[in-house]
C-alpha cells in the first residue's frame, strides 16, 4: 500500500521552508510570496514544530481582525493544533486526516517528533493521478494485448 514517504521521496531538491514564532507576518507572507506556497512550518529554535501558518491564519486572524502584519508576529497567529502524520502513513489514512480536519497542509514527523517534510492536498492528488494514468496505462495495454 502507497505511503506518504512516496509523496516526500516525489518531493526531493524542494527544500522545506519554514519560519520560526518571532518573524514579523509580513516577513513569513513575503517568504510565502517567494516560493508560491500557501504555508509555513513554525520552528522554534530548538527545532521543534510548534505551529503552522497559512494562508487560511493570515485572512481570518490577520486580515479579518485588521492587525498590522508588519508587527504582529507569527506566534500570535499560527495555528497550534496541527495535525501531523508519519512517513509510514498510508495515502488513504493521509486523505481522510485532510478530510477530516479541513486542511490543507500535513507535517509529517518521524517517531522521535522531528520534522521530515510537509505534504499538501495538491501532493495527494498529484500521487492519486499519477497512478490512475498508470492503472489506465496498463489497462489499456493489456486490452490491447500487448502486456
Amino acid at each position: 500500500m502507497a505511503c506518504v514517504a512516496e509523496i516526500l521521496s516525489q518531493k526531493q531538491g524542494h527544500r522545506l521552508q519554514s519560519t520560526g514564532p518571532t518573524e514579523t507576518v509580513l516577513a513569513a507572507t513575503q517568504k510565502m510570496n517567494e516560493y508560491a506556497i500557501g504555508a509555513l512550518l513554525v520552528i522554534d529554535d530548538q527545532e521543534n514544530l510548534v505551529g503552522i501558518f497559512t494562508e487560511r491564519d493570515v485572512l481570518r486572524r490577520v486580515v479579518a481582525a485588521e492587525l498590522p502584519p508588519a508587527t504582529v508576529q507569527v506566534g500570535e497567529v499560527m495555528t497550534t493544533n496541527v495535525a501531523c502524520c508519519t512517513p509510514e502513513t498510508s495515502i488513504d489514512e493521509a486523505r481522510s486526516i485532510f478530510r477530516q480536519y479541513r486542511i490543507r497542509h500535513l507535517p509529517v514527523l518521524n517517531d522521535d517528533g522531528e520534522v521530515e517534510g510537509l505534504i499538501s492536498i495538491g501532493d495527494l492528488n498529484a500521487h492519486h493521478l499519477n497512478h490512475q494514468e498508470v492503472t489506465i496505462h496498463y489497462l489499456h495495454e493489456y486490452l490491447h494485448g500487448r502486456t
